[in-house]
Order: C-alpha cells, then sequence, then structure tokens
C-alpha cells in the first residue's frame, strides 16, 4: 500500500512537464506516472488537478542566528521553529543556515567541526524544514585550521562561506568629517592569500567556495570619504557598495578559483558587472556560479528614497533599475544559478531604526515568500518556463550544494518533498497572509499563484493552506557534491 498519492497535477520533473500522478512511499517517491494509470491503494489521496507540482524549494542562503554571532540584527532575529515555519509556508522545505567553523578569536579551543557540529545542535526538534549549513571561515585563520576542511567536507559540509571585506563602519569609528579609522576588533575579512590556500583544499576534497564579493579598499574609502561628499544618509548606500567594487572583487575571486581549479560561486549578486563576469567564466566551462536573492530582483535603489527605504537594504545593497532588469535576464538565461533570499528576520522597529550608511540594518524577510513572488514575477510576467522555475528555487541549488538527486527533483527515489503552485491564487498580498515578523518589504504586491501544499518527505505539512508540521519534522540532510559540477560549468 502507498501512503501518499498527489494525483492529477501538472507535475515538474528534471526531463519536463506533464500531467502526471506522483506515488510516494514512507519517504521517498517510488513512482511518477501518466494520469489514467492504475494506481495501488494508498492511505491518503490529494488531488491537485489544474496545479503545478514542483520540487520543495531549498533556500540556500538563510541567516537563522544565534547569540554566538554577535551581532545585534542577530539579537532581534528570529530562529529556526520561526523561520522553518514561515518557509514552509511559502514552499520551501530546505534551508542552508550559515554556521561558524573556522572563529579563532572566538572559539581559539574548537576544531572547526565541533564548531559547526554546535551550531547545528540549535536545530534538533526546532527546525519544521530539514537543513544543512555552509561552513563560515573568517578572519585571519591558521593553517591548522585550513588543512581541517576535509574533516567538514567527510562530515556532510561541503560548502565555505568566505567574506572579503570587513563590516561597514560605525557611527563611532568617524574621528572626522571625511576621516575614519577601521572598524575595531577582529574583523570576518578573509585575505586573498587565506582565499587562495582554502580553494586548493576545496578543489582537493570535493568542496565549493560561497564569496561575499565586495572590494574593501574602494568600500572602505568610500565610506571615509562619504560624509565629505554628502552622502551619509542611508539611501547612498549604493555609492558606497558599488558597481564597481562588485566588478572588481567578482573578477578577482574568480581568477584565484581559475587558477586553483576549485569551483566557486558568488552570493547575493547584486551589480549587473558581477552577473556579467559570472557568465564569462561559465562561457569558459569554469565552475563559477551565482546566486542572487529576490530583494535585488525585485527593488532598486529608489526604493531607499522612501520614508522607511531602510526596510529594503541588505548587504552589498539595491543597485539601479538596469542592475534589477540584468538579474532576472540572467536568471532566465542560465547566467545566474539560483535565488535565495539572505534572511534575517528582524523586526520593523530595528530594521528602520538605522538612519545613515553606517548603522542602517542589513538582512531581509524573504523566506516566506521566495517561491511566490518568484512565480509571479518570473513565470508570469517574464514567460520564465516551469523547467527553468524549479531550476533557480530548487534544483540548482541541491546540485551545487551536494543535496541532488535526494533533494531538488521529482524522481523516483528522491525524497518526497514536493510544492504544490495554485496558478488561480491571485491576490493583493497582506501580512496577514504571512507568519514571520511584523513587516514584509513585498507587502502590498499582487501576486498570481503561491504555495497552498507542501510535502516534505512524505509528510503533508500544508494542506490547502492549512497547517499540518510540526517543528521537530526537519532533519539534518548530509550534503555531497558530484564531480560533474566541481569540474566544469553544468548549469
Amino acid at each position: 500500500m502507498l501512503d501518499l498519492v498527489i494525483k492529477g497535477g501538472l507535475i515538474v520533473t528534471p526531463s519536463g512537464s506533464g500531467l502526471m500522478d506522483l506515488w510516494i512511499k514512507g519517504e521517498q517517491i517510488t513512482a511518477v506516472v501518466p494520469v489514467g494509470s492504475e494506481t495501488p491503494e494508498a492511505k491518503k489521496t490529494i488531488d491537485v488537478s489544474g496545479k503545478i507540482v514542483v520540487p520543495g524549494g531549498i533556500e540556500p542562503h538563510a541567516h537563522i542566528g544565534f547569540p554566538q554571532l554577535g551581532n545585534t540584527w542577530f539579537a532581534q532575529n528570529a530562529g529556526p521553529a520561526e523561520q522553518s515555519l514561515a518557509a514552509i509556508w511559502g514552499g520551501t522545505t530546505t534551508l542552508v543556515d550559515f554556521a561558524p567553523a573556522a572563529y579563532p578569536e572566538l572559539e581559539p579551543n574548537k576544531s572547526p567541526l565541533q564548531s559547526v557540529q554546535e551550531h547545528m545542535s540549535n536545530f534538533v526538534g526546532n527546525c519544521h524544514t530539514d537543513y544543512s549549513a555552509h561552513c563560515n571561515y573568517r578572519g585571519r585563520v591558521n593553517t591548522e585550521r585550513i588543512n581541517q576542511i576535509k574533516e567538514l567536507i567527510d562530515a556532510g559540509y561541503p560548502s565555505f562561506k568566505l567574506f572579503i571585506l570587513n563590516p561597514p563602519l560605525r557611527q563611532e569609528d568617524v574621528t572626522d568629517e571625511d576621516q575614519a579609522t577601521t572598524a575595531s576588533g577582529v574583523g570576518p575579512m578573509v585575505d586573498m592569500g587565506r582565499v587562495a590556500a582554502i580553494m586548493e583544499q576545496l578543489k582537493e576534497h570535493g568542496g565549493v567556495a560561497a564569496i561575499h564579493a565586495e572590494d574593501e579598499d574602494i568600500v572602505r574609502y568610500n565610506y571615509e570619504t562619504a560624509k565629505a561628499k554628502g552622502l551619509w544618509d542611508w539611501h547612498n548606500m549604493h555609492l558606497i557598495r558599488s558597481n564597481l567594487s562588485e566588478d572588481i572583487s567578482v573578477r578577482r575571486v574568480i581568477k584565484i578559483a581559475e587558477h586553483t581549479g576549485a569551483a566557486m560561486y558568488i552570493v547575493h549578486t547584486s551589480a549587473k558587472e558581477g552577473v556579467n563576469a559570472i557568465a564569462e567564466a561559465k562561457a569558459k566551462g569554469l565552475p563559477i556560479y551565482g546566486e542572487t536573492i529576490l530583494l535585488y530582483a525585485s527593488f532598486n535603489a529608489d526604493n531607499y528614497k522612501e520614508h522607511d527605504g531602510m526596510k529594503y537594504h541588505t548587504y552589498p545593497s539595491l543597485k539601479f533599475e538596469e542592475d534589477r532588469q540584468r538579474l532576472w535576464n540572467g536568471l532566465l538565461n542560465g547566467d545566474l544559478a539560483f535565488i535565495g533570499t539572505d534572511s534575517i528576520a528582524t523586526s520593523y522597529e530595528g530594521k528602520i531604526a538605522g538612519r545613515t550608511i553606517a548603522d542602517v540594518q542589513g538582512g531581509n524577510i524573504g523566506i516566506e515568500i521566495r517561491m511566490g513572488v518568484t512565480y509571479t514575477e518570473g513565470v508570469i510576467k517574464q514567460g520564465m518556463s516551469l523547467g527553468r522555475y524549479a531550476d533557480i528555487t530548487s534544483t540548482n541549488a541541491a546540485k551545487l550544494l551536494g543535496f541532488y538527486p535526494r533533494k531538488g527533483a521529482i524522481a523516483v527515489g528522491s525524497d518526497a518533498d514536493i510544492t504544490v503552485i495554485d496558478p488561480n491564487f491571485r491576490k493583493k498580498l497582506t501580512m496577514s497572509d504571512l507568519h514571520l515578523k511584523d513587516y514584509n518589504p513585498w507587502e502590498g504586491w499582487d501576486i498570481e499563484g503561491w504555495p497552498t501544499t507542501v510535502v516534505l518527505r512524505g509528510k503533508v505539512v500544508l494542506e490547502d493552506r492549512k497547517f499540518r508540521g510540526d517543528p521537530k519534522d526537519g532533519k539534518l540532510i548530509p550534503r555531497k557534491i558530484d564531480s560533474s559540477v566541481l569540474t566544469k560549468s553544468s548549469f
């Protein structure tokens, strides 16, 4: 007897889309058959005729936030139970956090693996979705910790986040009108020598680098001279975290990746220059990939000028309208691999408290609306194919981060992670539709198509917009990246 049949939907599979039924036993898909096929007896059948069935969404870029991250943004941040609940409501069944792996100034007596395991223990019994985390290496990491990368990859954590600049200046770091000091304390910036050494380890052992690419020298100079230029208000952030900064930094790390042979992707690509650099590397066959976030694809720097325009900010920054359009072009044509959110679920009060380029708060609340808004903006408004929609919301992230084919595909043997989108769900988005915090930048947007039923490893956790899940549903998923993805541009 089957446990679950999902019947009559337009199902998006790796080989194409069609009207099919899904057979599920236990946690896995056992068959994908044409509509009308004789179906074995099942404990539960859900008729999804007239609806679209895609792989459960994978959120590749979520900051869940715990005290050890030591940042006021994270002190306000929602934890795994709250953010994963919103994720399920929005059709996302797997999320990837960031775990401190090598923070030498904070955890000198712990190995990278011990730090990651301690971080991940916060999710046990406390997450509605499946989960994993990127390993965050930061600062002046010593050779011993770099040589422990293999241990992390072997334990199922093959992706590594690196910052190549330090945090924004704070008000107290500015000493005159046009002079500033380096922010106090040890920053997260990993210098280029260490970036190269880390990439050599990733190449050898089967990992991928996730790079926050901004140019330290350009950004630092822009902060230091901002007051003298009259650019200190928050709505000038795009002139501080600039297009030039992204262009130079992305091209610089691509050169290191090319020299070492390592696979790499740029997180939260925000500028046309970043997309162009990634596209050029892909054209050469290099295993270089790009992520953007829905915030950058939805808004531009003009939104900063609204009375509460701070709510639109995350780092690096919104850019110009031509950049926003290039991001969509990249998502449509394959220059960019997938779309995330850079989720940090802070309050509205906290989000609008900053009024300058030095104190405006990063992060955004996007984890719940990512699947639905991307469907409206991509499929409905721009004619994106359903296959491409599945790629950018689930499949490509699964491949690059090492979940595939367990996750990211509707196929025999894959986990039964399923999102059903109702294309007739049309309304103006309000906060009463949502389940995380007290604001959302997309409030008031007209939507057409929205997740209404969600299955996590065979369990129906959302059915016709009625919640059936539990924070004990989620589990840690070990990952291993296929070598084909790491050796040449594969998607």
